[in-house]
């Protein structure tokens, strides 16, 4: 019974967190991947739980509670994670590249290649700075702050939350705000050249020169992105920390 209460935090973290919880990893693979992470923390823990418990009204609270911690944890990364693939997406549409979509094996929806691109940029940044690492053994470390057997107020996952997607919102638009300025440029030159010579209408000269720019401005600036890359991995991961240390200090 100590062993399935373990296991619960753990296996909803996985489920929910960006990489581990990916379409594109199998089931029995995960299931596995829970069963040894609940192995590694079973046996040093004190908490000693009845067997009445699990029919009791108790026992239903405590299972919820895990759930909600294991299944925040990993959302607040894959909402943190969602920035870059909202900011692909603006790109997308702003530049006119929002017709070169395709299913994306994560979701199993259409969405623009720019916006594929930079979720494995991040998901690559993401497993070079050891970040899968650092949030396991967060999600370890949980149950020395918090035990199977307290209940806890969860007042702060609903707060993270809400916070992790404003901030959300605000790292896509830092990194899609030079590519937009850039295309308001060129739209803006493209506009006067089209005043001055009728000739060249925006289908046979400004659409390949906006994808030009597009292409050539995210090349040079590949190094820039990669810094706001690691910036936004070290964000994800200090709120899901926050938010397991509000838990039991909130």
């Amino acid at each position: 019974l100590l062993f399935l209460f373990c296991s619960i935090r753990i296996s909803s973290f996985l489920i929910s967190s960006p990489i581990f919880g990916a379409g594109y990893v199998l089931l029995p693979v995960r299931i596995l991947f829970g069963m040894v992470l609940t192995l590694s923390i079973f046996q040093d823990q004190s908490s000693s739980i009845d067997i009445k418990t699990i029919t009791s009204a108790y026992g239903i609270v405590l299972i919820f509670k895990e759930l909600a911690i294991g299944l925040s944890a990993g959302l607040i990364l894959t909402i943190w994670f969602s920035a870059a693939s909202l900011a692909g997406e603006k790109i997308a549409s702003t530049s006119g590249l929002a017709f070169a979509a395709q299913v994306d094996p994560n979701t199993g929806s259409s969405t623009p290649v720019i916006s594929q691109i930079l979720m494995l940029f991040l998901l690559v940044i993401f497993l070079a700075l050891d970040g899968h690492l650092i949030v396991l053994r967060t999600i370890l470390d949980s149950y020395d702050y918090i035990s199977i057997v307290s209940v806890p107020t969860l007042d702060i996952l609903l707060k993270t939350g809400i916070g992790a997607a404003g901030s959300m919102f605000l790292a896509a638009t830092i990194i899609m705000l030079p590519v937009s300025v850039l295309l308001l440029m060129v739209n803006v030159s493209i506009g006067v050249m089209t005043r001055s010579a009728p000739t060249l209408n925006l289908f046979s000269f400004g659409f390949p020169i906006t994808l030009l720019g597009t292409f050539i401005f995210l090349y040079f600036s590949a190094s820039s992105i990669g810094f706001a890359m690691s910036d936004l991995v070290d964000a994800a991961i200090r709120s899901m920390q926050d938010m397991i240390w509000g838990i039991n200090y909130g």
